[in-house]
């Protein structure tokens, strides 16, 4: 107790050198808390864009249909397996849906795209991003109705307005080609071009008459989870106790390859730019404690020449460190608490820099405002790190201080 007192004091005796050193520690905590938090937030607001214009966080399906998504792989008893998976802990929703490729054609002209067959009753703005994004009109509310949803640039492409006819051709599960006639309902519009170009909302059950399916068949069943980051343990507990024989559960990572990618190279970036925070506080402490040991050299020989051995000199300096690391861990939260707290609330607006509307990653929709979202788990990292990164750094001159003899010390000054 009589080192910790005494390192106590030794930090204080250069109040001003503590304090710049306890700043550039909180200033790391700000810098990794920041980087970390927008990088969550971007991460999580992706992953759920991305489940809630199709697959779901976990997607239950056909074997295969991930790898070749064909329209004659279909899974039964949809509504039957949809009652059991919203009454798994964990679960948010499920949806039945069909997702496939069709020919849009109008008395214009026509294109290529991607149909996304719901059931209105099921489907909620919080779980559909496309029906959220509706700028005119509103989704079908007959799940066997003509009623259809485009996105605003393929309205503009085939000259479109709200209660036009849209033809959408198609191939049903014996490979034949079909067709159908549907009047437009709504049109949504979500700043990401390919979803805008070429997605539309379709009432399930008139879609299963085109293709020739059942009545509770359907290509998958897309699982939103109350957090996405439980999708692998959830995949699997759902893969055992739902006894998944000729359907497959995926989660978004197996999906949305393409998303998971550019998530993971994007978190390596992070991580360096974490680690080149963390070098610069590692050399400030050091920097810091390097020069408190070779200023106090005759100290250390009177202290050593008093009875004072080399280890216990060296826990001296060690509890210097680390007295060091907990004054700028209390100035990085206090100064990283208010900053959070405006970045969760009012975030920081990067509209400007995106180029026109489209505010798309990797064909994702992204938030053009920045926010941050920490958990409880990482804010403990990041002070683990910087507290240990801090006191690794008083280690060389902790050991520096009680190597010099103290005679050797005392001739010196």
């Amino acid at each position: 107790m009589k080192l910790i007192s005494l390192a106590w004091r030794n930090v204080w005796r250069r109040k001003r050198r503590t304090l710049i050193t306890a700043s550039s520690i909180g200033f790391g905590v700000l810098l990794s808390a920041t980087f970390t938090g927008m990088a969550l937030y971007m991460y999580g607001n992706m992953i759920d864009a991305s489940a809630s214009t199709g697959f779901g966080h976990i997607t239950i399906s056909a074997v295969g249909y991930n790898k070749t998504p064909t329209l004659d792989k279909r899974i039964s008893t949809t509504d039957e397996l949809r009652e059991k998976l919203i009454r798994e802990q964990g679960v948010a929703d499920a949806m039945v849906r069909i997702m496939g490729q069709a020919m849009f054609a109008s008395a214009v002209k026509s294109v290529g795209g991607m149909f996304l067959a719901i059931d209105p009753s099921q489907e909620t703005e919080k779980y559909n991003l496309l029906i959220r994004l509706i700028k005119q009109g509103n989704v079908f509310t007959d799940k066997d109705g003509t009623g259809v949803v485009v996105g605003n640039k393929l309205a503009e492409k085939l000259n479109l307005k709200l209660g036009k006819k849209l033809v959408y051709t198609t191939t049903d599960v014996n490979g034949e080609i079909v067709s159908e006639i549907a009047r437009v309902s709504g049109v949504f519009s979500t700043g990401v071009a390919e979803i805008d170009g070429g997605l539309v909302l379709l009432p399930i059950d008139r879609v299963r008459n085109v293709l020739g399916y059942e009545k509770d068949e359907a290509t998958l069943l897309a699982v939103m989870l109350d957090n996405q980051r439980k999708a692998d343990d959830i995949r699997h507990r759902l893969s055992e106790k739902l006894d998944l024989k000729r359907q497959e559960a995926l989660t978004w990572r197996d999906t949305q390859a393409d998303l998971a990618g550019m998530i993971t190279i994007d978190g390596a970036s992070n991580y360096i730019s974490q680690l080149l925070v963390a070098l610069l506080i590692s050399a400030g402490v050091l920097n810091t404690l390097l020069m408190s040991v070779l200023e106090r050299t005759r100290e250390f020989g009177v202290m050593m020449a008093l009875g004072m051995s080399a280890r216990q000199l060296f826990k001296l300096v060690l509890f210097e460190s680390v007295w060091l690391a907990l004054i700028g861990l209390v100035v990085g939260v206090m100064i990283t608490s208010p900053w959070y707290w405006y970045l969760d609330v009012y975030g920081l607006d990067f509209s400007a820099m995106l180029s026109g509307e489209d505010y798309s990653v990797a064909g994702v929709l992204v938030d053009p405002i920045v926010r941050v979202k920490l958990y409880i788990e990482t804010v403990v990292i990041i002070l683990s790190v910087v507290f240990t990164l801090a006191i690794l750094s008083g280690v060389y001159p902790a050991w520096r201080a009680g190597r010099i003899p103290p005679i050797e010390s005392l001739r010196n000054i």
